[in-house]
């Protein structure tokens, strides 16, 4: 029996392989060519130590000085060693580069274009077939007719047939300004997934923080807890800037119409706003989403909104037992070295 792990390096490229039950998952990974560093295959060196982020598996044979038994209580796992029971996700502690792999191109067309407001655009893309990605991954788009590229988070499901997007409309922007004139049919090309902010094994409460197009990774998030449920409630707060800028609402009622203890609230910052709930974020974050601190928070926005919430989380005196969280930029350049990992124009 075969099992899908996602390995997902440091620099945040994610590779998908097929292993088989019998097999580690560093043989399955030298024969795909992905070379996860290794000094030994008998479970005395450490080098190939991984953490495992979620699934089941066997750990094997190995000696205390390449594993400890409270690095194994941790999720470490050798790659040597460890054969798999599900599927599971991997963090390699190395970049893809050294491992001697990269994101998968894929070539794709677009399907669809939806003006949601004056300032969001949706577009899905059809013709790669069902994709492998962690919910909350993104994806570097080449812009066609130029050679930039910009980086957007999927908004569909891992596994869907086509793939959805939710963009920031920048007068300006390349990709932008190419949807805005875009048919269906028009060939395109991506690369990925890429990217460290995707949802885990949910083991406690769930709070989802997005601000503005930030929602994108969340409504992948929803799809994939919709699929398989939670045993844990989840809730959202979704804060915009304008009126115009509040998306997606549509989907986040079905949602939590198909999704046990799924709540979300929605807010606008501007003061002309009519919306019920004005303000930031920060303002619309009940104490009981905190749950004392043990939470899981999971944050997507802009930079300012990322700063804001951590240091408002520091000033209530709470420290979640895990704070994922992705800044993104509207400038629309892809930023492969900091954490502004996706683009809006």
């Amino acid at each position: 029996m075969g099992y899908n792990i996602a390995l997902n390096f440091e620099d945040g490229v994610t590779r998908f392989i097929a292993c088989d039950q019998s097999e580690t998952v560093a043989d399955a990974s030298y024969r795909l060519g992905i070379n996860i560093p290794l000094d030994c295959r008998d479970g005395a060196c450490g080098t190939c130590k991984c953490r495992v982020e979620s699934g089941e598996y066997d750990g094997g044979s190995y000696i205390e000085e390449a594993l400890t038994d409270e690095e194994a209580a941790e999720g470490l796992a050798l790659a040597c060693q460890m054969r798999p029971k599900s599927d599971l996700v991997v963090g390699v502690f190395a970049s893809s580069e050294v491992c001697k792999t990269k994101g998968q191109s894929f070539r794709a067309t677009i399907g669809s274009v939806d003006r949601l407001s004056e300032t969001s655009i949706a577009f899905s893309l059809e013709g790669a077939g069902p994709i492998s990605f962690l919910p909350g991954q993104y994806v570097n788009v080449l812009v066609p007719g130029t050679e930039a590229r910009r980086s957007y988070s999927f908004s569909s499901p891992p596994g869907a047939g086509t793939q959805s997007f939710l963009v920031r409309d920048i007068p300006h922007g390349l990709m932008s300004s190419f949807l805005r004139e875009a048919v269906p049919g028009t060939p395109i090309e991506f690369v990925g997934p890429s990217g460290s902010f995707y949802l885990r094994d949910a083991r406690r409460p769930l709070l989802f923080l997005a601000g503005g197009t930030g929602l994108a990774p969340f409504l992948s998030m929803l799809g994939k807890l919709a699929a398989e449920g939670s045993a844990h409630p989840v809730h959202m707060v979704y804060g915009v800037t304008n009126d115009a800028d509040l998306v997606g609402v549509e989907q986040l009622e079905a949602y939590a119409a198909r999704i046990p203890d799924f709540t979300f609230a929605t807010v606008v910052a501007a003061e002309s706003s009519a919306h019920p709930r004005k303000g930031y974020v920060t303002a619309h974050i009940a104490p009981e989403a905190l749950h004392g601190g043990d939470v899981d928070i999971y944050l997507c926005g802009p930079p300012p909104m990322v700063d804001a919430v951590r240091n408002w989380l520091s000033g209530q005196g709470i420290t979640p037992a895990n704070f994922y969280y992705e800044k993104f930029s509207p400038s629309g350049a892809v930023n492969a070295i900091g954490e502004s990992h996706r683009a809006a124009a």
